[in-house]
């Protein structure tokens, strides 16, 4: 008995980390931006299919979830563009199957022509909308694959 308490004390802690998180901590802030990338306003995808999931995101909620908030962070440089979506449930994203054949079709998986990529780790959603090669979105990715392990 004496080994459930602590056990549940240390799970109630590492799973408090990863629900105390904002979209605001997922963010890229200015300084972590490569200097060859701008903000820009409005929404910048490879493929309607990530914009349009995005916009319309409340249409899918029996699918996927309720949605708690979100927010779009578009970024240009001379040779890469493209937007990052953050997305927060009130709890677990539940569409994994749905969104990756919205974004990506019968492939299942990213490709030259539908090259979206996403993460759904609790009650987040990140999708970069960008090509593969994107120093932005890599930034990006790492930032949250180390706030949201």
């Amino acid at each position: 008995m004496k080994i459930t308490i602590p056990l549940s004390a240390l799970f109630l802690l590492l799973s408090t980390t990863i629900f105390s998180q904002t979209i605001a901590d997922l963010k890229l802030k200015p300084k972590e931006i490569p200097k060859s990338y701008f903000l820009s306003d409005g929404q910048i995808c490879v493929t309607n299919q990530a914009c349009n999931f995005y916009t319309d995101i409340t249409t899918y909620s029996n699918i996927i979830g309720v949605v708690k908030s979100k927010e779009i962070q578009s970024f240009k440089s001379k040779a890469d563009s493209g937007s990052i979506m953050y997305i927060e449930f009130e709890n677990r994203f539940k569409g994994d199957k749905f969104l990756q054949g919205l974004l990506w079709g019968k492939d299942g998986q990213p490709t030259d022509e539908h090259p979206e990529e996403y993460l759904a780790k609790g009650k987040f959603l990140i999708i970069w909308s960008f090509h593969p090669d994107s120093t932005i979105k890599e930034k990006s990715e790492a930032k949250i694959d180390a706030i949201l392990q």
